[in-house]
């Protein structure tokens, strides 16, 4: 079983891998803010606490299905928590993560992205009509 603090650097480090995207420590009140095409798409508060911004459809959807809890100060936001607690968490964070991450980064709307994870843990994304 991975520690916390293990948990929380391989955390970053597939966040890091994601096209585009540029990490900027202590930005404001967040420890760890993550940028693709110049907006934060989310932060990391300790290690594992994931604030994560969606669009208004996705929030909705995510909370409806239980996925992550509402965002304690920036719900009007988009903004959703998710708190890795271990394996199964991360790769659950990065399904949120990836769908918050084709938003930001600009992926056609009209588009449903679907995750899987593939042989060792490798991240499986396909864009669906």
């Amino acid at each position: 079983m991975k520690s916390r603090i293990e948990l929380h650097q391989e955390l970053r480090q597939r966040i890091l891998n994601l096209s585009g995207v540029k990490e900027r420590q202590n930005a404001g009140i967040h420890e760890d803010a993550l940028f693709v095409g110049g907006r934060m798409f989310m932060h990391i508060h300790g290690h594992g606490h994931c604030d994560i911004r969606l669009s208004k459809s996705d929030q909705e959807r995510v909370l409806a299905e239980g996925k992550a809890r509402s965002h304690r100060w920036a719900p009007e936001e988009g903004y959703v928590t998710f708190v890795v607690n271990n394996g199964e968490d991360l790769d659950r964070a990065m399904e949120l993560i990836r769908v918050s991450h084709a938003h930001f980064g600009g992926q056609p709307s009209g588009l449903r992205v679907e995750e899987a994870t593939g042989p060792k843990g490798t991240a499986i994304t396909r864009n669906c009509p």
